[in-house]
């Protein structure tokens, strides 16, 4: 435990590296993804056919090889970056597919008559997504998107390729200079597996915040309501 306690600011630092590239990561892959599944739905065929080649390609290619091309490739081009922005770019590129799916499968469990419904009041393609569609499917999302969330978090792990000082990359290093493999890679794992288990306990927390059961009026057993809907008509 000594070779713990002596670098517990290290430590802390991958830490904050591995949250950070996470986090950004993720978020700018949900506003990517979103834009591309608006693009997969769009009546105009060239987005929806330049959306579909981005999915193809980044959702094939392995997040690792995705990294080092953009590390050490971008350079070649006159484009260079540090690797922390290196390793959020490869995380939201990959990551962006992803949600683009989950967006969309989310936005064909609307019925179809309810789009129609909101084009019949004037509303246009983007009012009709944005006021009719998207409510409605978000609820259908929630545990799709947890996962992609998981998923970068573990993608994360794959930035020490590139020399991004996560707590991968700082634990690999520490085991170069302790030799003690079992227990510095249990610390990597235990965070990975502290922040997916926090992911998934967030998503299950918007999930029922946003089901009708789980409101504060749903404290009663769902088949006694369904009786007493059905008592009532």
């Amino acid at each position: 435990m000594e070779a713990i306690v002596e670098n517990i600011p290290l430590l802390l630092r991958g830490i904050g590296y591995t949250v950070a590239l996470t986090l950004l990561g993720y978020v700018l892959a949900l506003i990517v993804g979103t834009a591309l599944a608006v693009c997969r739905v769009s009546p105009i065929p060239p987005l929806r056919w330049a959306a579909t080649v981005y999915i193809e390609i980044f959702r094939n290619i392995p997040l690792l090889s995705l990294l080092i091309l953009i590390a050490f490739g971008l350079p070649d081009v006159g484009l260079r970056l540090p690797y922390f922005w290196c390793g959020v770019l490869g995380l939201t590129l990959s990551s962006a597919a992803f949600v683009c799916e989950n967006v969309r499968s989310g936005i064909n469990t609307v019925p179809v008559g309810h789009a129609e419904a909101a084009r019949s009041i004037g509303l246009g393609f983007f009012g009709t997504l944005r006021f009719v569609v998207l409510p409605q499917a978000f609820r259908s999302m929630i545990q799709p998107l947890v996962n992609v969330f998981i998923g970068t978090v573990i993608g994360s792990a794959l930035c020490s390729a590139i020399a991004v000082s996560e707590i991968t990359w700082v634990t690999q290093t520490l085991n170069i200079q302790y030799a003690q493999a079992v227990l510095m890679f249990l610390v990597a794992g235990a965070v990975y597996l502290g922040m997916s288990l926090g992911g998934a306990a967030l998503g299950g927390a918007l999930e029922r915040a946003v089901s009708p059961d789980g409101h504060a009026g749903g404290g009663r057993d769902r088949k006694t309501l369904d009786v007493a809907a059905g008592a009532q008509a």
